[in-house]
């Protein structure tokens, strides 16, 4: 089985930022399903708390990811992961109804990453 050091920066980076979406989005919406009846402040703590395993994969993708792409290349990259995570975890997770708007929001991020990964 190949270790994460073993494959492409740009994969290690790809799959980090990924996972740490998982945990991002479930540290800023999971509350809303889960802890909806528990005081605002058990709710911070519990995402404070995910919000950790976030950091973890986070920093190690930024960091990796730097060595092949710029500052803006990563931000753009992180968008649409974002985006890439959030839309399942909406319609699955929070059963929220699946609209055009993210399709329009993704066509935007395709828009954003041409741009800025054009002068790459």
């Amino acid at each position: 089985m190949q270790t994460l050091q073993s494959l492409p920066i740009p994969l290690q980076t790809i799959l980090l930022l990924l996972a740490s979406n998982v945990f991002m989005t479930f540290a800023w919406y999971g509350h809303l399903k889960n802890l909806a009846a528990a005081p605002w402040y058990v709710a911070a703590l519990a995402s404070w708390g995910i919000a950790l395993f976030e950091y973890l994969l986070q920093v190690p993708a930024n960091r990796i990811g730097h060595a092949q792409f710029s500052l803006g290349q990563l931000k753009i990259m992180q968008e649409v992961i974002t985006l890439s995570v959030f839309v399942p975890f909406a319609v699955l997770y929070m059963n929220q109804p699946l609209k055009w708007d993210y399709l329009w929001a993704g066509l935007c991020l395709v828009g954003a990453v041409f741009f800025i990964f054009r002068s790459a």
